[in-house]
């Protein structure tokens, strides 16, 4: 039996199952077929445990100045611990001992990603909850634009927030930046495009129809039955440019209107199942914290993570709008946080 140098996680298992059935370190070592002092190492260090943190004393920080660093974690949400020592002309503190300091007042917060939803805002999701509830969502085309970046989604800022406060608002980057803009649309258990949006083109009402001319209505939409196009409703949100006059009078021309077109209440992209199609996607797209180096290369990306979603992902995206809808009635408007 030569010596190795380290154990296999197997091994590992193995060694203390045979431990839990009472074998001696010298009858494993037979077993494995392993030196005996590895095995006994092994067993030792594992009795051992980790070793207790010592806590090292903080530095003195007077009260005067643990009041001074309160009022400006209050008046500067998201800062860093350094910024706000900073701010106070405290330096010289170490960062282990700002955390800690701070700790005792406030927390670490990622920005809100959602704003905040009024009454009004509610009320409007309640009534649209109502109005689709009896709704075949299989004959829904949802639809939605993404931005990917060249490296990696939107970040969330994240820094101290006193207690009791709340996080501020930070939106997403939706125009500009190193990206390309992508749409889609998903209906019962098939996908809609990838679509790219010329790099450049900023999606007023003009563009927008023109863009969905040149793809979704020439690419896939005039190959369907005249029986699918009679049932099919279209989903878009509230953005400007679907839903000014010019876009719905375009749309209306289109044979797309009225009940064919499906109103859309305020702040309610967790009611939209796509925005879950984009975060498997985005997923895909930057595991292991992959960048990309060209606007190219991260569209052949989207395009190879699209196809890597199925038909059974995306229907069982489609068919949760029923679940959707009850939750939504159940916290009577609020965000049902899918």
């Amino acid at each position: 039996m030569g010596q190795k140098k380290d154990l296999t996680g197997s091994e590992k298992s193995k060694i203390v199952r045979y431990l839990a059935e009472g074998c001696s370190s010298l009858k494993i070592a037979k077993l494995l077929k392993r030196d005996h002092r590895t095995i006994k190492r092994f067993i030792q260090n594992s009795q051992q445990g980790r070793k207790k943190r010592v806590e090292k004393p903080r530095r003195k920080i007077t009260a005067h100045e643990l009041r001074k660093v309160k009022r400006a974690a209050a008046k500067m949400p998201l800062a860093t611990s350094l910024a706000i020592f900073q701010s106070c002309n405290i330096t010289g503190v170490p960062k282990s001992t700002r955390c800690a300091i701070l700790r005792d007042m406030a927390k670490v917060r990622e920005a809100e990603r959602r704003p905040p939803l009024n009454k009004t805002h509610k009320l409007k999701c309640q009534d649209w909850a109502k109005k689709y509830l009896k709704t075949d969502f299989s004959k829904v085309l949802w639809t939605d634009e993404m931005r990917v970046s060249l490296d990696g989604p939107d970040g969330w800022a994240r820094g101290w927030i006193g207690k009791g406060q709340r996080a501020p608002v930070r939106l997403r980057r939706q125009q500009g930046g190193g990206g390309v803009l992508v749409w889609a649309g998903i209906i019962k258990d098939e996908l809609v495009g990838p679509f790219r949006v010329e790099d450049g083109v900023k999606l007023n009402s003009q563009s927008y129809c023109q863009f969905l001319e040149d793809t979704f209505f020439k690419q896939w939409y005039r190959k369907k039955s005249a029986s699918f196009k009679k049932n099919m409703i279209f989903m878009q949100d509230n953005a400007p440019s679907h839903v000014s006059k010019y876009s719905t009078a375009w749309l209306a021309r289109k044979g797309i209107k009225e009940e064919k077109l499906m109103t859309w209440p305020p702040c309610s992209p967790d009611l939209n199942p796509i925005e879950n199609l984009w975060s498997i996607i985005k997923c895909e797209l930057y595991k292991e914290g992959k960048p990309y180096t060209s606007l190219n290369s991260v569209w052949e990306a989207v395009v190879a993570a699209a196809r890597n979603v199925d038909g059974e992902q995306i229907k069982t995206l489609t068919e949760s709008m029923d679940g959707r809808l009850l939750s939504v009635l159940a916290k009577k408007g609020g965000y049902i946080g899918r």
